[in-house]
């Protein structure tokens, strides 16, 4: 157990987005504080928290600040695995994480010309940018191109990549895209005793159990014809066609041989003995062809010494898949966890128990309740519903306010300010003992601009192009990873993240300990100018607990109190570490308490953790 005296205060003056609506909550029952207490097993069995830093690897390192519009490679640069630098994984470790997740680590489809080492090029009618998505995978055994130094000894650079973040104290994680591959796939680095994907396939007919691909029998592809691939911009496979006939099913399950563009046209679905045309028929005895040959990747994968998987759209692949291959690689590989990426909380609990999956996304309900509360579209009650809704498995749920997928905080699109995050990041990462996780460049406020190629001025990071990502560039200041460039305010913001994480990974209560929700209560008392733009709770770990308030409003709170229920707990001396706001950061802060209440100023957008 790991004891700790803190008290963080961490209020951020914007003047941006006021927060919340003033409402009372809607209840017709009285606060009980068991019916607000959450206790379940712990997510690790570790004494620690899992804190996740994604990055996007081909662009972490890359220190070229061009940003042309559909830049070639030689214009905009690319980041290697080897920027990835034992200096760039220390201060990655030194900022509260315990796992990387490296994005776009499997050769994926592109348009830069690797003809020379062997490597097919891409048709451009059919892939998204000039980097391509990194979910159209074209070789499941190779590592992309892009990432290496020495093109032929990627996966060498790979390997020493995965030794270098275990040394720094880090796991690694890396994609497994099941359900679907880019159209050009081939592999060319598959050992020479596993058949292709589609190698055998009976192309003739629509449905085959031990078919890897659909198809469209006796019909040709037909490329989006408003789709224009690099703009104005020439490529040798531009033409408007591509040669498929018959036409695979698209990867968003589109049965049809002319695929739109808002599609993933660029993908094939891959068969895992569902017939989707005769009423979704499930043809899983014997095993499906398609369920040996993933098996068999994720095998060579964990092979590499991987700590993980995040697994893309795992819920387009049939829950018995995951039944029958997870226990497969956890026999031979026990400690490699599975993360899945689902939007359905309908089928959440079936891909906990049936489906194996250590952890899931919680996209649609904790991200979104937090969204709608930093725009201030919603209340902050919405908080409490979400983990009620979630009774069971709140442990198992991987929560965050940004990734590859989701717009950027500072973005327009989102908050427009980065420091509106701070209360939903606390929340996010401290509210129950689940993993929390962080998108590199959010911890200095990158902000997404820019209309890169593909990928729009949408608020953000492109995953389809070459692309230096400005705010996040400040930080590693050409490969010294010092954070030289950073101005005084991202210098703060990097610093509440760092002691957000660090607390969340040091803490045995945060690991380990349960949830008391006391919000509703200090709405029913009517606490002090404490409103619904107000979220506190308290974790609790035996002796240890620790109270944490939450200002989700742009305005300041000059005497919030907040109260805690009787027999709860009593504040008898809480401890002060240090407190920050708008470019400060110091060891002092006032409040007052009493044996059942804290009153403390609040910043805009400000953050508390008391010790009791």
């Amino acid at each position: 157990m790991c004891k700790i005296n803190i008290f963080l205060l961490l209020g951020f003056v914007t003047g941006l987005l006021s927060c919340s609506p003033q409402q009372e909550v809607a209840s017709n029952e009285t606060y009980t504080v068991e019916a607000n207490t959450l206790s379940e097993e712990t997510a690790s069995t570790e004494n620690e928290k899992i804190v996740i830093y994604q990055m996007m690897t081909r662009l972490f390192g890359n220190k070229d600040t061009s940003n042309i519009r559909y830049g070639t490679l030689a214009e905009n640069g690319v980041g290697k695995m080897n920027d990835i630098s034992n200096k760039a994984l220390t201060e990655i470790q030194q900022l509260g994480v315990s796992h990387v997740w490296y994005t776009g680590i499997i050769a994926h489809a592109l348009l830069t010309d690797y003809t020379a080492y062997g490597i097919p090029t891409d048709d451009a009618d059919v892939v998204k940018g000039r980097a391509g998505s990194p979910y159209a995978i074209t070789d499941y055994y190779a590592v992309h191109p892009d990432l290496a130094e020495e093109v032929d000894s990627r996966m060498e650079e790979f390997e020493f990549l995965v030794q270098r973040t275990h040394n720094a104290g880090m796991k690694v994680i890396i994609d497994f895209v099941p359900n679907h591959v880019a159209r050009s796939y081939q592999s060319l680095q598959k050992p020479d005793s596993i058949q292709d994907l589609g190698e055998t396939d009976d192309t003739s007919i629509a449905f085959h159990q031990h078919n890897n691909f659909y198809y469209i029998p006796d019909t040709p592809l037909e490329v989006p014809d408003n789709y224009k691939p690099l703009g104005d911009k020439k490529h040798p496979t531009k033409d408007g066609s591509f040669d498929e006939n018959p036409a695979k099913v698209t990867g968003n399950n589109v049965f049809s041989a002319s695929p739109s563009k808002d599609d993933w046209f660029e993908t094939i679905k891959l068969n895992y003995g569902i017939d989707f045309e005769n009423d979704e028929a499930q043809h899983f005895d014997p095993v499906p062809d398609t369920w040996h040959k993933m098996k068999d990747i994720l095998m060579f994968w964990s092979s590499k010494n991987i700590d993980g998987f995040r697994c893309d759209m795992a819920e387009m692949v049939p829950v018995e898949f995951w039944e029958w291959a997870i226990p497969l690689v956890k026999n031979e590989y026990p400690d490699v966890i599975f993360i899945a990426e689902i939007y359905n909380p309908e089928a959440y609990r079936d891909y906990l128990q049936q489906g194996k999956f250590d952890f899931l996304y919680d996209k649609v309900q904790l991200y979104d309740t937090l969204k709608q509360t930093m725009q201030g579209k919603a209340s902050t009650a919405g908080i409490t519903k979400v983990w009620k809704d979630l009774q069971g498995i709140n442990h198992k749920m991987l929560r965050f306010l940004e990734n590859h997928d989701e717009q950027r905080i500072a973005s327009p699109e989102f908050a427009g300010n980065y420091w509106t995050g701070i209360p939903a990041m606390a929340v996010s990462t401290l509210l129950y003992t689940g993993p929390a996780m962080l998108y590199f460049g959010q911890e200095v406020g990158e902000p997404g601009f820019g209309e890169s190629g593909f990928s729009g001025d949408d608020g953000r990071t492109t995953i389809f192009d070459y692309w230096g990502v400005p705010e996040h560039q400040k930080w590693m200041n050409k490969g010294a990873f010092d954070g030289g460039k950073l101005d005084e305010n991202q210098q703060t913001l990097r610093r509440f993240y760092t002691a957000l994480h660090q607390l969340a990974l040091s803490a045995s209560v945060v690991a380990k300990g349960d949830l008391i929700d006391i919000h509703a209560y200090n709405i029913e008392e009517k606490a002090a100018h404490y409103s619904e733009s107000n979220y506190t709770f308290i974790r609790e770990l035996q002796e240890d607990k620790l109270l944490i308030i939450c200002n989700f409003s742009s305005d300041a709170q000059k005497q919030l109190t907040v109260m805690l229920p009787k027999g709860v707990t009593t504040v008898s001396s809480p401890q002060l570490l240090w407190k920050a706001g708008e470019a400060m950061f110091e060891t002092q802060g006032e409040f007052s308490h009493d044996n059942q209440s804290v009153t403390i100023a609040m910043p805009p957008h400000g953050v508390a953790i008391f010790q009791l």
